[in-house]
Parts: structure tokens; C-alpha cells; sequence
């Protein structure tokens, strides 16, 4: 599909930014709000905490020329703006000029608490020529470098970068008047963005997007989800990379409104993200799957002093696989009299590597309000992410599923990694010329053949619908001894649900170590009665075993906020297993397990388990990694 043009509403445009003037142009846009942002955790929204698509352009326009005062088209800068509309603004802004932004968390100005790995990482590897930041927080980094016991490699890196405040580029005069025909920008085919992998599954790597395929993805995603100037957008992720941008991109598309607010605020008051969706009457709102039994748990839906209610919801996106039925189906059965409609459940695919959206199992087929749950099969308790028999819909995005090691199309009904080949994918990962070959140039054996994105992910097609199920990531299986291969998930979950009174949902890992499966689970609260935790260390072994038929060699009990997370909420098992093998694991509880059930060790805290070759094996870089995890999004602990 070379035209693009899905409805004749829509005006395409080559790049995102290139639509903002079109909206500010027509009179029914100017004023109607474009982003929204709530403040402090509530649903109250000042006057300052709005742009509408004429400021957000005038804004944008402004920017950009201020930037090109003191920087040059094609110059790459880091953003370090916290969650805001002034970090939409500056990404905006930063497009307009045709600079190539790299928009990370901002870690800590004291830089004290060992969560600077991934700044350092992003300056080692992009080479910025500025960082913008707030003016504050580039006082507090110009004290840090004054100081005797600073980190000299990261101060030699910050000293090396024009600071850029963003009150200078915001707030001075420009001319803001665009002429389309000579919009200079960041062009479709030039890199705009680089914008890191989560970490999921190893080192987060850095991903360079073109301009034309970002926007190619956020039109795909725009007619997947049926998106257009009358939906309301509610959104809580992370505005860096990933989903959360994805939103910003896709809100300006469809010429939508968008209601934002920070993780931070979401995981204080989980509650506040259905409150939003009512006050604002949304209709589309992208969450992780964990959100779903985390708001049931901690949403205070009988507790809460304004009222619910959701029958304006079209898309509930759900994204980070794998999708379990049952906490969908919770969710439905606690705010269905709430007025959810079932039929809004979207669960949905997608990856950095990508852009950002691949798939949905979502269609715009039933306007009858029905009130059922949709009728999606589901395979090994998960829920499809795709309908590959209505890929004529999408044939420019063909998604297959191939054998990983002979790189031969395997069959629906037999597991293997999930391809993706799309106008979307992303050109590389920065600096690593064998590893963008490996994985961006993915060819079919034996056949001439596009070039195909390697996911990574497992995947299997099931039915005459042919649904897609992500089932795991290839990276993270774990064989048994009989020589069958188990998800991990698999493992946590049956673990969890032996003790969800005491264990914390979403936060558990389970890994091999030395040809034995080890899990560690957090605590919710840190118990000290070692009879408790003994018994608590059984009954995960025994669940596992029972559901899954799986003997668990070693369970480890941690402190909360020990198991490290990405900043969308995924574990990170590489870096837990890390943990647990350097023996930082802030353990309650250690129970280790002979082959019929026995103890064979117990102990509260933990000595140094990796002393033997497997743990003497871990990098320097990949220890690090572990610190930055696990610091980086303070906010994540509290999930």
C-alpha cells in the first residue's frame, strides 16, 4: 500500500509535525485542545496545563527557531525534560528544526544515587551536541560539576554539551507563521529520533527512526483503532520512547485531544487513571497489561469520592504481552457496571524496533454497543495481539512466524519467532552495524523475500481467523529436563496466585541457574516471622509444580522493589537473574530445594550465590545495567 490517504478526512502529510499547521489553521481547531495535562495526581486542570493546536504550533514554530540560533539542521540533542507539556512541546520543536532528539528520563541532578548509567550510556553513544533542560535542573548539574567527588567520565561527558534551557527557547519572540512549501524540518527519510529499546531482555539498545516510517506507523495505527478528531485520549506512559510517545505522534494524526499525566501520579493513586477517563469522556486510553489487575487491586473503586464511569471507552489498548484472559476478564467483571463496554478491549502489539505499533486484534465492527466479551479464542490462557487472515487489510504491514534457527515459515499452529516486515521498521540500532544486520535484515531461507524486523518475541497462529499469540521472548525460555521448553511467566504466574495476599503481583522472576529453575518474589510487606516465609516458599513449589508441572529448585523472597522493572513496567529477568547470582537481592527468604520437595538450604538474607563460573561471568556492563534498572524509574518500585 504506497497511498496512504485511509480516509479523505485526514489530510497526509509526509511527517507528523507537518500536520500541526493544517489543524491550527482551520477554525474549528485553533482553540480545541490538543494536549491536557492534570496536575499533581487530581483531575483539576489550571489554565496553564492545556495547549490548544494553535499554541502547540505557534509554540513548536517558536522553538524551533530559537534551537537553530544555537545549533545546526541535523545536529542531535538529548532531552531532559520531565513528563509535561513542555517536553511535547520541545519534541515537537526539536522535529520542526531538523534536529535528532534522543528524549530519555532525566536522572537525578545530584547524579548520587546510581541511577546515571543510562544518561551516560545515551551521551557515550549518541554523541548530543546540546541537552535541553529546565533551567533549574541545569543549575543543579552545573553545581554537581564542581564538586571533588563527582563521576569523572559522566562530568567530562555533561562538560563537553551546550545546556540549553527550555524557558530560552520557549519564551522569546519569533515569528510563527509557517509557509508549508518551505517547511524545513526533519525530511521522511532522515533519522529524527533515537529512541532506546526497553530493556526487557538486555542492554537497551539505541534505535534510529526515520521520520517517514514514524509517521507511517502512527497512520497505520491511527486507521487500526479507528482514531479521529472526536476521540479523547488518556494516556499515563512514559512520553520518551515507545507507546507513550507513539500517543503523542498519533494524537496529532488524528487530530484528537490528549489527556496526559505521569507515571508517577498513576502509580500513587492508580484510581486517578479511570477518574480521567471519566471526567474527560475518553474513548481511547493504551495501558500495560499489568495495569488491569494492579487498578482492580488498588483502584478504591468503592472507595473514591468522585464517581466512575466508562461508557465512553472504544479502545482499551492493552499492550505488553503476554495478554492473560483471566485479569482482562476481572477487570471486565469489576467496571462492566461501571458502564464498560467489553467490546472496547483492545489487546495489541508492538516494538521499538518498529516504531512502536505493529498489531491489534481490535476491530471497528460492531456499533451495536454489544455488551459481551469479544469473542477472541484464547491459547495456554493468553489472548491473540493480531488477525493475520485480514491482512489484506494491512499489506504493508506482513507479520509472519518463522522457525528462529532456520529461518523457514513454520506453520500455524507451531510456535516460532514473530517477523515483521513494514514501511514502519526502523533503519538500525545505533553503533551496532552486526547487530542492525542480524536483526533489520531478516530474509526467508531458500526465497527472495523483503527485508524482515526479527522480533524476538515468540509467537504462534491459531484458528481459521489465524489470531496471533505472543507467547514469550525467545531469549527468556527456559528448558526443562525432560527437554521441553516453558515460558517464565508461566512460572510467575502460577507463584503468584499461591499467595496473593502476601506476594506482589507483576513482580516476581523466575530464571535457570546451574540447570535449576530459581524464582525470586517480592514481598509486599517485609515479614519477619521465618515460619511464614518458609511456608510461603512451599506453597509457590507446589502451585508451580501443580499447574504448570514444573519443580522450582530455589525460591527467594525480596524486599519490594528489589525485581527490576523497564520503565513500562516489564521485568527485566536478565537483570534480576544478575542480581541474584551477585547476591544483591535484598532477600527476606532463601529456600532451596532437593529433587523431591526437602530443603536442602534455608536461610534469611542472602550470601553470594554467583562465586562459580556462571557468576564470575557477568560483564561489567551488564552489572551496571542492573543498578540503572533498578534506580532509573524510582516510580516503578512502587507498582
Amino acid at each position: 500500500m504506497n497511498y496512504e490517504n485511509y480516509d479523505p478526512i485526514f489530510p497526509d502529510q509526509p511527517v507528523v509535525d507537518q500536520y500541526l499547521p493544517i489543524w491550527a489553521s482551520l477554525s474549528a481547531f485553533r482553540s480545541k485542545p490538543a494536549f491536557i495535562w492534570s496536575e499533581d495526581g487530581t483531575t483539576n486542570v489550571s489554565n496553564g496545563s492545556t495547549l490548544t493546536y494553535a499554541q502547540l504550533n505557534d509554540s513548536v514554530q517558536s522553538i524551533s527557531i530559537q534551537l537553530l540560533h544555537s545549533l545546526q539542521r541535523g545536529d542531535t540533542v538529548i532531552i531532559l525534560c520531565t513528563p509535561g507539556l513542555e517536553l511535547v512541546e520541545i519534541i515537537f520543536g526539536c522535529q520542526r528544526a531538523g534536529l535528532l532528539s534522543v528524549p530519555i528520563f532525566p536522572p537525578d541532578s545530584s547524579f548520587s544515587k546510581q541511577n546515571h548509567h543510562h544518561l551516560l550510556r545515551a551521551l557515550s553513544q549518541t554523541k548530543p551536541k546540546a541537552a535541553i533542560a529546565h533551567h533549574d535542573y541545569i543549575t543543579k548539574v552545573q553545581q554537581y560539576l564542581s564538586l571533588p567527588s563527582k563521576d569523572k567520565k559522566l562530568a567530562q561527558m555533561l562538560q563537553n554539551l551546550k545546556w540549553v534551557p527550555t524557558e530560552d527557547v520557549k519564551h522569546k519572540n519569533a515569528d510563527s507563521r509557517l509557509d508549508s512549501m518551505s517547511y524545513d524540518g526533519c525530511k521522511p527519510d532522515e533519522t529524527y529520533l533515537i529512541q532506546y529499546t526497553s530493556g526487557a531482555t538486555g542492554i537497551p539498545k539505541p534505535v534510529l527512526v526515520t521520520a517517514g516510517s514514524a509517521a507511517h506507523n502512527v497512520r497505520t495505527a491511527r486507521k487500526a483503532y479507528d482514531l479521529h478528531p472526536n476521540n479523547v485520549i488518556v494516556s499515563w506512559l512514559p512520553q520518551y520512547h515507545d507507546c507513550g510517545l507513539m500517543f503523542l505522534l498519533l494524537t496529532i494524526v488524528s487530530g484528537a485531544t490528549c489527556v496526559l499525566t505521569s507515571p508517577a501520579a498513576f502509580v500513587n493513586r492508580p484510581r486517578l487513571w479511570i477518574e480521567l477517563i471519566t471526567q474527560f469522556k475518553a474513548t481511547c486510553t493504551p495501558v500495560p497489561s499489568f495495569t488491569l489487575p494492579l487498578v482492580v487491586k488498588r483502584g478504591g473503586v468503592e472507595t473514591g469520592s468522585s464517581p466512575i464511569n466508562l461508557w465512553s471507552l472504544r479502545n482499551l489498548i492493552i499492550i505488553n504481552e503476554p495478554i492473560y484472559k483471566a485479569s482482562v476478564e476481572e477487570f471486565l467483571h469489576v467496571f462492566k457496571p461501571f458502564g464498560l463496554n467489553p467490546s472496547s478491549i483492545s489487546p495489541s502489539y508492538g516494538l521499538a524496533e518498529n516504531c512502536t505499533f505493529v498489531s491489534t486484534v481490535w476491530r471497528n465492527d460492531d456499533n451495536s454497543g454489544n455488551s459481551c466479551f469479544p469473542v477472541f479464542p484464547s491459547h495456554n490462557k493468553l489472548l491473540p495481539i493480531a488477525r493475520l487472515a485480514s491482512e489484506e487489510e494491512e499489506e504493508d504491514m506482513d507479520i509472519i512466524v518463522v522457525n528462529e534457527h532456520t529461518h523457514e515459515p513454520v506453520d500455524d499452529g507451531i510456535e516460532g519467532e514473530i517477523w515483521v516486515s513494514s514501511p514502519s521498521n526502523a533503519s538500525g540500532y545505533l553503533g551496532h552495524p552486526f547487530l542492525t544486520q542480524d536483526i533489520f535484515k531478516g530474509r526467508l531461507s531458500n526465497k527472495v523475500s523483503r527485508c524482515f524486523v526479527r522480533t524476538g518475541d515468540k509467537g504462534i497462529v491459531k484458528g481459521e481467523e489465524r489470531f496471533l499469540f505472543v507467547t514469550g521472548r525467545c531469549a527468556e525460555m527456559i528448558k526443562l529436563p525432560n527437554g521441553q521448553d516453558i515460558h517464565p511467566h508461566y512460572i510467575e504466574t502460577a507463584a503468584y496466585n499461591s499467595c496473593p495476599q502476601f506476594i506482589r503481583g507483576g513482580c516476581l522472576a523466575a530464571f535457570d541457574v546451574s540447570r535449576m529453575i530459581a524464582l525470586v518474589a517480592e514481598m509486599q510487606r517485609s515479614e519477619k516471622d521465618n515460619k511464614i516465609l518458609r511456608n510461603i516458599c512451599e506453597r509457590i513449589r507446589e502451585n508451580v509444580f501443580e499447574n504448570e508441572k514444573v519443580d522450582v529448585g530455589m525460591v527467594v523472597l525480596v524486599k519490594s522493589g528489589s525485581v527490576p522493572k523497564t520503565t513500562s513496567g516489564k521485568i527485566q529477568r536478565w537483570a534480576a537473574k544478575q542480581y541474584f547470582l551477585g547476591g544483591k537481592m535484598n532477600a527476606l527468604m532463601e529456600l532451596k530445594f532437593d529433587n523431591n520437595g526437602g530443603f536442602l538450604r534455608s536461610s534469611n538474607g542472602r550470601g553470594s550465590y554467583g562465586e562459580g563460573e556462571e557468576g564470575r561471568a557477568v560483564i561489567a556492563e551488564e552489572k551496571e545495567e542492573v543498578v540503572y534498572s533498578l534506580s532509573s524509574a524510582p516510580w516503578l518500585a512502587r507498582l
